[in-house]
């Protein structure tokens, strides 16, 4: 098993990876969860997967088992900044409800946005929770070499349950609301404690 983190500059290092990666995304979203999501090609997009972004792939043998992406709370392209923030600000058409943060969205250099985060649904139980700590241990990894001391995430609102096993400190910063197929919630993870 192998984490790669892909960015723009790098994705050309990396052959069908980071194809690949977005493929494995359309078997999650799309064909899995039934989201109406864009798709090309055999692959799944939005308007978040720009340069300013990076993607995390945790593979084996070309074949991506987990992923995720992570975008700067600064981001801009056009209209859009990231995600949350424009949920909150109404821009993504009601699809995920504006009132989803107790606060106002941040915009803050050492916050990043952690998102369309995915296990392959056949990835056998056995190696569910080592792919799941794989992942986790490549996103704080990542995120603080970006220079991110804390990470907001839409995320199951079952995360209590699962994100203390995985290390992470992380708090809710928003209700929990139904969105397409299960209860979500915002949170935010601190990262100051894993500094290095």
């Amino acid at each position: 098993m192998q984490t790669t983190t892909l960015s723009f500059a790098n994705m050309h290092n990396h052959g069908e990876l980071f194809a690949n990666l977005f493929r494995a995304r359309r078997q999650s979203f799309i064909v899995q969860k039934n989201w109406d999501l864009p798709e090309e090609m055999g692959m799944e997009f939005d308007q978040y997967d720009t340069p300013q972004s990076r993607w995390i792939a945790i593979h084996d043998l070309g074949r991506v088992l987990a992923g995720m992406r992570l975008t700067p709370t600064t981001a801009r392209c056009g209209i859009y900044s990231y995600m949350i923030r424009d949920a909150q600000n109404g821009i993504l058409g009601g699809s995920i409800p504006q009132d989803l943060l107790y606060e106002k969205a941040p915009s803050d250099p050492q916050t990043w946005e952690s998102s369309r985060v995915f296990v392959s649904h056949d990835i056998p139980q056995s190696l569910r929770r080592k792919v799941h700590f794989g992942l986790v241990e490549a996103m704080t990894g990542a995120a603080r070499e970006l220079g991110a001391t804390r990470l907001v995430a839409l995320t199951a609102a079952t995360w209590p349950r699962w994100y203390g096993r995985c290390g992470l400190d992380a708090e809710a910063i928003g209700r929990t609301m139904f969105i397409d197929d299960g209860d979500y919630q915002c949170v935010s993870i601190d990262l100051s404690g894993k500094m290095h």
